[in-house]
């Protein structure tokens, strides 16, 4: 797949790069994406629900009424679970979400996260730049010149930008990563992709490792 390269005006430079078939260009593994969307979602969960168990209930432990003759089932504590106020029968406990996958899995689950990205069109390769100073405005304004404004876009750079990374951080539906840290979440999320040129050059090395 060839796409043309555009400058941060948003105007073509003439040169173009090529996204390599082996990573853009495969059939997409549905499944794989799910378990890797799925084990990112597990892993950021932090697993400290807990009610109170009839045990952890502060309260009598007085026998509320006489074993028979009430006409009603029998109950020895009101700390209960059937009682208004009794101990959770059966409720969560502190635990940790997190699963494991194999590599293989989940670089399989990226390559099929990008490739229904270029088949959607939905990627854009952009020179390379740096910002002299962290300026929120000069970000939002290559935004608007790539026609990103109110998309959420994901930009990568082969290497992080501080710059970059700290005008990106309070614009809405913005994100800024690089090339090692991608995962299918983010790319899935991310309605455009935007490469900087000098990590297209890393994409497949990276992805078929």
């Amino acid at each position: 797949m060839e796409l043309n390269v555009v400058n941060i005006q948003g105007q073509e430079t003439g040169r173009k790069v090529q996204l390599p078939d082996s990573v853009f260009g495969i059939e997409p593994n549905d499944h794989a994406i799910y378990l890797d969307v799925k084990q990112y979602l597990a892993n950021n969960r932090q697993g400290t629900h807990k009610t109170k168990e009839r045990a952890e209930i502060a309260g009598s432990t007085k026998k509320i009424k006489r074993q028979k003759g009430t006409g009603t089932a029998r109950a020895g504590s009101i700390k209960s679970p059937v009682f208004r106020g009794g101990g959770r029968a059966f409720g969560p406990k502190p635990r940790d979400y997190r699963f494991k996958l194999n590599k293989k899995l989940k670089q399989l689950a990226r390559k099929s996260a990008l490739a229904y990205k270029a088949r959607n069109n939905a990627i854009v390769v952009v020179e390379d730049f740096k910002l002299e100073a962290p300026k929120t405005k000069e970000f939002v304004s290559i935004r608007k010149n790539l026609n990103l404004d109110g998309k959420k876009t994901l930009i990568v750079f082969k290497e992080m930008d501080r710059n970059v990374y700290l005008s990106s951080r309070n614009v809405p539906k913005s994100q800024v990563s690089t090339l090692s840290g991608l995962n299918t979440y983010n790319i899935m999320n991310a309605q455009s992709l935007v490469f900087a040129e000098s990590s297209v050059e890393e994409i497949a090395q990276h992805f078929n490792a």
